[in-house]
């Protein structure tokens, strides 16, 4: 078993991993300072940047997000599907329900509630293939707006989750993204390219959640503005809005896990499918529910073609602006969601793992995309212009426009506002727990203080790029961060392979060793049992009447 090493010391008067949080507070300073003084000149490079990755290596993300789906379900379904995350006899620390409710809300959560409207129209109106505004654009539409949140997606997640949970529970290694890479780095992980590896984790999960809350604040400002207008759409508004969710996801961070996390995704999931169901009954039930089935029935019939299609005999790049940066942006996300989930999801089998976080979530969001997505559809191809005029105009409002075409308008749109709030907040808290775990050393049990620090540090930092402007600059800049967090990610997968294979190996030596021992005790039972039963059927001497010679036979 490898021991578990620690890097931690005391600064400030917070137990960390110096060099990770030193090195990753001073990018982080700096990041932001060149953003904010060089806003336009950072965005143009920013962008063209992440335009010459999409155009010249989006052929590597397609084979790489391929690959992943395909290990994670080798792993499931080969001999490795039995091994259990913390030994044979660990126990998973949460009920299904609320794991499932903590790793979708982590993972997914706030985008479906404005994509699964925006995406399925963008795509009617620009499809890659075929005329727009047709029945079979809808069809595609919904085809693509499957393949960007199914599977694929998951299977980003699942691969970190299950290469974190694995070294971390089994082979008792710090919960970071450094321990992931100790079968061909060995201790090395402890050194400078450990460091490295968790400061990048660090920078990108930083990045991520300050643009996901400066971007998430204004979305949940145009929604209040929509259904309350009193409340204006302003800056003010915003930074208020950064103060609450901050505020609220502090106190989770501070309460842990199995307390503030756990409840808020379990109640973020009962809203999410209060809504869901609020819809479908609301909505064309009959044409939501037979969308359902044809838009998993043809996602599935269309899987490999839609997995691998690149493009190549058309330069349209619309791969690099849905598929592309689709691909992108959740490799950028592995790290945070992948530590999260790796964190929760102590005492299940890996079989048990992959088809946990690849199927559940990817069932539940194609249901989610078809109830609002095939709906905006339905609506615009009857002449409805209004969802698609909000989404064209600005797509935070769309979801509350959506409502106003169902009963009961004001009333979805509050809970909508309360559901926008509640997954900002989710994805808040565990993002700090994930900076927490990763800038203490893989601490279980950081201190309070670490928790409250980088808990405000991220809301601190959207609220000075709402300010100062450079949000844009800054999720571009995340996206760009994606071509190099996939080749670690392929390194992973061999990494994690090879972890596997050491332990079904020992597993197996282990076993001949215990049938050896189980065939020789067996062996020595049978000679013992007939010795016994030999001497059992000799005459028996006794010294009182003991046998007397036959004279006839001397």
């Amino acid at each position: 078993m490898i021991r578990l090493r620690s890097n931690t010391q005391k600064s400030l008067g917070l137990e960390v991993n110096g060099p990770v949080f030193w090195s990753s507070i001073f990018f982080l300073v700096v990041s932001i300072s060149l953003v904010l003084v060089f806003q336009k000149s950072a965005e143009a490079f920013f962008s063209e940047v992440q335009a010459a990755i999409t155009t010249n290596m989006g052929w590597l993300f397609i084979i790489s997000v391929n690959l992943f789906v395909a290990f994670c379900l080798f792993v499931a379904f080969s001999r490795f599907g039995s091994i259990r995350l913390g030994g044979k006899t660990a126990k998973p620390e949460f009920t299904t329900s609320a794991w499932f409710a903590m790793l979708f809300s982590a993972g997914m959560g706030i985008g479906l509630l404005f994509w699964s409207i925006a995406e399925p129209i963008n795509h009617l109106q620009t499809p890659p293939l075929g005329e727009p505004g047709t029945p079979a654009a809808a069809r595609q539409a919904m085809n693509f707006t499957f393949l960007h949140w199914g599977l694929h997606a998951w299977a980003i997640y699942a691969l970190v989750g299950l290469a974190l949970a694995y070294f971390t529970y089994n082979r008792q290694l710090p919960l970071t993204v450094r321990s992931a890479f100790y079968p061909f780095l060995g201790e090395r992980i402890h050194g400078v390219v450990g460091h490295i590896i968790d400061i990048l984790a660090v920078i990108a999960t930083l990045f991520g959640l300050a643009t996901s809350l400066g971007f998430g604040v204004q979305q949940i400002a145009a929604g209040l503005n929509h259904v309350f207008p009193a409340i204006l759409n302003d800056i003010t508004t915003q930074i208020v809005l950064i103060v609450i969710i901050t505020g609220i996801a502090t106190v989770s961070v501070v309460t842990g896990v199995d307390k503030g996390v756990r409840i808020l995704s379990e109640w973020n999931i009962r809203i999410a499918l209060f809504v869901l169901v609020a819809v479908v009954l609301l909505g064309p039930t009959v044409f939501i529910l037979g969308s359902y089935v044809q838009n998993t029935g043809s996602y599935i019939g269309n899987f490999m073609q839609l997995s691998f299609w690149n493009e190549a005999y058309s330069n349209t790049n619309w791969q690099g602006t849905w598929t592309v940066f689709y691909w992108a942006w959740w490799i950028s996300w592995a790290p945070f969601v992948g530590i999260f989930i790796a964190r929760v999801s102590k005492g299940r089998t890996i079989k048990e793992f992959v088809l946990g976080v690849l199927i559940a979530p990817s069932l539940l969001c194609f249901l989610w995309m078809t109830a609002f997505g095939s709906t905006a559809l339905r609506e615009t191809l009857a002449g409805n212009p209004a969802i698609a005029d909000a989404v064209a105009v600005d797509i935070s409002t769309a979801l509350f426009i959506f409502f106003e075409q169902l009963p009961f308008s004001t009333f979805l749109s509050v809970i909508g506002v309360l559901l926008v709030t509640g997954f900002f907040v989710t994805s808040s808290d565990s993002g700090s727990l994930v900076v927490v775990s990763l800038t203490s050393g893989g601490n279980p049990n950081p201190s309070v203080g670490l928790r409250v620090f980088w808990a405000l540090a991220g809301g601190a930092v959207a609220a000075v790029l709402l300010l100062g402007g450079g949000l844009q600059a800054l999720q571009t800049a995340v996206i760009v961060t994606g071509l190099p967090f996939a080749i670690i990610l392929l390194l992973m997968c061999y990494s994690l392979y090879r972890g596997l294979n050491e332990e079904a190996e020992e597993e197996a030596k282990l076993g001949q060793t215990q049938e050896r021992k189980a065939y020789q005790q067996l062996v020595a039972e049978m000679l013992a049992k007939r010795a016994k039963k030999q001497d059992a059927g000799l005459p028996e001497v006794r010294k009182d009447n003991p046998v007397q010679p036959n004279p006839d036979t001397l």
